[in-house]
């Protein structure tokens, strides 16, 4: 994003810097027609491809128009899956880092008094799965009262996953005055009975791709026997030899044979499928995005649950289970304008189930031919060296954003008394520290954390030394980020 396009819409000197550190340089399309709706408080409806950068233009907007100092949630964002939930909230939080927002996630299969204390604080935004969403309000953990923005995210696929109802029983029950937003790569019928039922005077915007799929991802499949898959994509890792691969398999037990025998010959791999606890498959995305590894093989789990711009090939090992899962699965590569591969693997009885994929994307995908490569040992040797070192490890923009912000841990929390007021005192008391200065403040119940911004940190952390919070010293340190994943 240029100069130009952050002096035309006018955002705060906060958000301005979050966007210039995260490397934003050009407005997407989809964020070019949709940032000026939002920031008008206009009702939409946005139909854009994934990968076209539909989270930065809701995300953007709704950063700038947080209220820092209300203590009930603004905005609620709700979205199919956890790790689009956890992706959610990590770009949401990278925007929003120098104005101070607070986000908090909500899903399934994490300790629900967990999540309670969080909402409890104060929070600006929050982003959840329907299910548990709807379970934190009948419960009354989630106040509902000042919600000024609902956001319905990949609505398509929460209707494939059985959740529009539970998405409508929530609208029914939020404030009537807010700005609704819902964003889809399809438009069912369905979604649109929703938008009409829910929505003030939307204004509709369909993003058709700069590029069509075909030009951004070159699709080949291949005719296969079960047996034989593994080795045809030796073959092809061998000969194209990607740097970012995810492997696309339609059972958890598959996932794991498949992700063996690659460890076995020294791959560098990930397995990802939903049988996972919810810590390690966030912690596998985290370092597959990170590049620790090469090879992510994975169930549909993330066929929408996992932004990275540069992952080379897919490849369908199993036949996706439906046309919609082939585009998504698809979709992982070619994104953000770079280009990609994906190939399919074909067995002689699913001929038909290709057919229909190929009527439902309009295009003839064309089938590979794959030369045999010799075995001798100079091919084995290249293949190991290949793929046995360690990648180079890519820096997360968190990270980035990260490395201007100090995070100092308090030994002090709501067992005794703390509040977020004694401490922000106390380190605005310090001689050439401000409130603009001082972040996020999460008072927990042993300990509190406090982030300081720009070069403050080390200032802070010598003061606090002999400073007193609530009439007494409190052991502090510095502490690292610890993310979601």
């Amino acid at each position: 994003m240029d100069n130009k396009n952050i002096e035309q819409y006018g955002f705060s000197e906060e958000i301005v810097k979050s966007l210039t550190t995260l490397g934003y340089e050009n407005l997407t399309e989809v964020q070019g027609q949709v940032i000026p709706l939002i920031l008008a408080d206009k009702d939409v409806i946005v139909r854009s491809q994934t990968g076209s950068g539909k989270t930065a233009a809701f995300a953007i907007p709704i950063c700038e128009k947080i209220e820092l100092e209300q203590r009930s949630p603004q905005v609620l964002v709700l979205t199919p899956t956890r790790e689009l939930a956890v992706q959610l909230k990590q770009d949401i939080t990278n925007i929003g880092r120098f104005k101070r927002i607070r986000c908090a996630v909500v899903f399934g299969r994490q300790p629900m008094d967990l999540q309670r204390r969080e909402l409890k604080q104060r929070v600006h935004i929050i982003v959840g799965t329907p299910g548990r969403t709807f379970d934190h309000i009948e419960r009354k953990n989630i106040n509902l009262e000042e919600i000024k923005y609902l956001i319905i995210d990949e609505a398509d696929k929460m209707l494939d996953m059985g959740f529009i109802e539970q998405v409508e029983s929530i609208i029914k029950i939020l404030p009537k005055k807010r700005v609704t937003m819902l964003f889809s790569a399809t438009m069912p019928e369905k979604i649109e009975n929703i938008c009409n039922q829910y929505m003030m005077n939307p204004i509709k915007i369909e993003i058709e791709p700069e590029q069509s799929t075909e030009e951004q991802i070159t699709q080949v499949y291949y005719e296969v026997e079960e047996q034989e898959k593994f080795n045809l994509i030796s073959q092809v890792i061998y000969q194209s030899k990607p740097e970012s691969c995810i492997i696309f398999c339609n059972t958890r037990e598959k996932v794991e044979t498949v992700f063996e025998r690659m460890r076995n010959k020294g791959y560098l791999c990930g397995s990802l499928h939903g049988g996972l606890e919810q810590r390690d498959r966030l912690r596998t995305i985290q370092s597959f995005k990170r590049g620790e590894f090469h090879f992510l093989i994975a169930t549909d789990v993330v066929a929408r649950g996992i932004h990275i711009d540069d992952i080379a090939l897919v490849i369908n090992y199993d036949m996706p289970l439906d046309n919609e899962s082939y585009v998504h699965r698809i979709g992982r590569t070619g994104r953000a304008g770079n280009s990609g591969s994906a190939m399919t693997l074909v067995t002689s009885d699913e001929f038909e189930d290709l057919c229909k994929i190929e009527e439902y994307i309009q295009y003839k995908i064309p089938k590979g031919e794959i030369s045999k490569i010799e075995k001798d040992e100079m091919g084995k040797m290249v293949l190991e060296q290949n793929h046995r070192i360690t990648p180079s490890v890519k820096v997360d923009k968190s990270e980035i954003l990260n490395q201007e912000i100090t995070r100092i841990r308090i030994n002090a929390g709501k067992r005794t008394k703390m509040r977020p007021g004694d401490i922000l005192g106390a380190i605005s008391s310090v001689n050439g520290v401000n409130g603009s200065d001082i972040g996020v403040i999460d008072v927990q119940d042993t300990c509190s954390y406090v982030e300081i911004l720009g070069e403050k940190g080390q200032l802070v952390m010598d003061a606090l030394e002999h400073t007193k919070i609530k009439g007494k010293i409190h052991s502090i340190k510095k502490v690292g980020f610890h993310s979601m994943f």
